[in-house]
């Protein structure tokens, strides 16, 4: 749990600045070749995903010992992902607090019904859960959601902080878009700043998801809802090739995470490795955490996510008809 100031400059060293550099590549290919410019998108992508794993340790308070250190860095990178790092933090706390919980959905996690639920709505409800959890979809327009337009919406109600973080986050992008746009032209800014962001989105609303959807997960009700539980069976081991290890931060060691978000994302494969009793949880290869975008909905006698078409014989022939 305790952080180290010289990791931490590491970490910033071995993915900021490559994100920045790359997108500078990219700027400059702009004049030689497009298909090298987007070819470049790739790699700036990967490292502005290790970049997000920065941000949200410093959301845990995890990243560098100093609490204004963390919120200072975390805002500045908030920037850079398009995300008000207050409103962040709070909403990612929640998830930590409900995740696994079936009463309590809905904060910072996939939406995910009951094969129940599911059954009891009417055709254009179920219609448009599977909308929303088509791969093309999830993946496609998620991160134009999830990145662009979710994080600029003051949500109703919401908190004087909270209120502020949003607005102040959008008119600091503004500026600082503005600016670039400005110096490069709007085209070029578009061109070397769009590419990475949406491919950087794809790929962590898939690490979120797998982190969370698989078939053995975990969700209860209530008073049978347990945190460590929660932590260490409904939250996955995704075991990564060393590389995407690296760049995805340490990620794939969620259980570990889940259990105490107060370790580093530079210390989480170190404490999976030194305690035998982290050992025994799910544990997907990456070939699973693909297979598993194929579940759709928790099966509550089952206790297991199933596919549309594994829910098909749970769901009375009363509510398929409705």
């Amino acid at each position: 749990m305790q952080p180290s100031p010289a990791r931490a400059l590491l970490d910033i060293a071995t993915s900021v600045v490559p994100y920045l550099a790359l997108s500078f590549a990219m700027y400059s290919a702009l004049g030689v070749s497009y298909p090298l410019e987007l070819a470049l998108a790739f790699p700036a992508a990967a490292f502005l995903v290790r970049t997000f794993i920065l941000f949200h340790d410093c959301s845990h308070g995890s990243f560098f010992p100093s609490k204004r250190a963390n919120a200072w860095l975390g805002v500045a990178l908030g920037l850079l992902l398009y995300s008000p790092f207050l409103r962040w933090r709070h909403d990612h706390a929640v998830h930590h607090a409900t995740s696994g919980d079936l009463g309590r959905r809905g904060v910072g996690d996939i939406k995910t019904l009951t094969v129940a639920e599911y059954g009891a709505l009417r055709w254009r409800g179920r219609a448009g859960y599977r909308v929303l959890r088509n791969p093309l979809v999830m993946f496609g327009l998620g991160p134009v959601v999830a990145m662009m337009i979710g994080p600029r919406i003051v949500a109703r109600g919401a908190r004087k902080r909270m209120r502020r973080s949003v607005i102040s986050t959008n008119v600091s992008l503004a500026a600082l878009v503005g600016m670039l746009c400005w110096l490069i032209g709007w085209r070029q800014y578009l061109l070397v700043s769009v590419p990475p962001a949406l491919l950087a989105g794809s790929i962590g609303i898939w690490l979120f998801y797998v982190q969370h959807q698989f078939e053995h997960a975990y969700w209860e009700n209530g008073s049978d809802w347990e945190y460590g539980d929660a932590a260490l069976r409904g939250s996955s081991y995704l075991k990564l090739p060393k590389v995407l290890q690296f760049l995805t931060g340490n990620i794939g060691f969620h259980h570990v995470h889940h259990l105490n978000a107060r370790i580093p994302n530079y210390n989480l494969a170190r404490a999976h490795r030194e305690n035998p009793i982290l050992h025994d949880v799910p544990t997907l290869s990456l070939w699973d955490g693909l297979c598993a975008v194929r579940l759709k909905l928790w099966d509550e006698d089952l206790k297991r996510l199933v596919t549309f078409a594994q829910a098909r014989n749970a769901i009375a022939p009363a509510a398929r008809g409705s």
